[in-house]
């Protein structure tokens, strides 16, 4: 990571965050492309769970190329703004 001082090492933090959390992005590479899904999953003893079915394209990836990175949000907030429109 290049900005160290934003790097999370503390353990209970990282606990806290995924168990606060609802979603999660998952990205992957299929063919030489990026592909990134959000899905809901559960964080239990220190692993994630994501749903997914038996078959189909995450599946698919991931059979041929198993590293994967994942970001998700805790406490964030949607503010609109009115915009004038001319």
């Amino acid at each position: 990571m290049r900005r160290k001082y934003k790097e999370i090492t503390d353990k209970q933090l990282i606990n806290d965050i995924l168990s606060k959390a609802e979603i999660i992005r998952l990205a992957m590479i299929d063919n030489g492309n990026p592909y990134l899904v959000a899905m809901n999953y559960a964080y239990i003893d220190g692993c994630l769970y994501m749903h997914s079915a038996k078959e189909g394209r995450k599946i698919d990836i991931l059979s041929k190329n198993n590293k994967v990175a994942f970001q998700t949000d805790t406490g964030v907030e949607l503010v609109l703004n009115k915009v004038d429109t001319v």
